[in-house]
């Protein structure tokens, strides 16, 4: 079983918890994005980026000198935003640090595919950004195929902690007998099942710390996952989509 999940915009340099364990697989790839970041103007930049001045100057500073090579930050550690403070990786056993390298694998528009120790610096990418790097229209086209098939597909089911606009450069690529388990985190309004965004992200974390420090091996287990917030619903999952329920009271 291998685990997919998104990035976070924020990021940060800790060169001192863990050493990093080699470079992302493709980071010739990432060069051929960089090298085409840098030749946008301020204007061009900001608009690729949809945020205001006070984050479009310092990423703007920061992409000009941006080195792929020095004061690398493990992935896990890099990312800081609510789904990797709720999985609190520097709190993680030596086993569970082992599992999430051997499963867990971070999907990004900078960088395609990470393992959480491939060595990273910070960046700011969506994959749904509006840039075309060697005549594609979109980082979608761009990476193509490259990621679904850093997955090993044909070795047992991939569990999809993903955000829709990441787990999509997987999705399209699907062959029939592909196991994408999808999760869905959602929240009981008026009857219906909603899915509460800051509520899921905080789950994600929290379900990848469960099944790191678990050792959790296949799907089945992925459904005991014990969490006071959280119930696994059998009637409303599928074979292809796990159901957790909000435990909070209904509106």
């Amino acid at each position: 079983m291998q685990i997919i999940i998104a990035p976070a915009k924020k990021m940060v340099v800790n060169t001192n918890d863990f050493e990093i364990q080699g470079l992302p697989i493709y980071i010739e790839e990432t060069r051929q994005i960089l090298q085409k970041m840098q030749t946008f103007s301020y204007e061009a930049a900001q608009t690729m980026w949809r945020c205001s001045d006070k984050l479009a100057r310092p990423n703007y500073t920061w992409l000009q000198k941006m080195n792929l090579s020095d004061q690398l930050t493990p992935a896990i550690l890099s990312y800081t935003g609510i789904q990797y403070q709720y999985m609190a990786p520097d709190l993680f056993t030596a086993p569970a640090l082992a599992y999430v390298q051997a499963k867990l694998r971070i999907l990004s528009g900078f960088y395609g595919i990470l393992r959480p120790f491939d060595g990273v610096t910070p960046y700011r990418l969506e994959m749904q950004s509006v840039i075309q790097v060697a005549g594609t229209r979109n980082l979608y086209q761009f990476w193509g195929q490259r990621l679904y098939q850093a997955l090993s597909f044909d070795q047992g089911p991939v569990l999809n902690l993903a955000s829709q606009e990441y787990a999509k450069t997987i999705t399209r690529y699907l062959q029939p007998n592909d196991q994408l388990i999808n999760v869905v985190f959602g929240s009981e309004v008026a009857g219906k099942l909603k899915t509460k965004a800051t509520l899921a992200k905080m789950a994600r974390g929290e379900m990848v710390r469960y099944l790191a420090e678990h050792n959790i091996q296949d799907i089945a287990g992925v459904t005991h996952f014990d969490h006071p917030d959280w119930h696994f619903d059998a009637q409303r999952s599928t074979q292809n989509q796990l159901v957790f329920v909000n435990n909070e009271r209904k509106h």
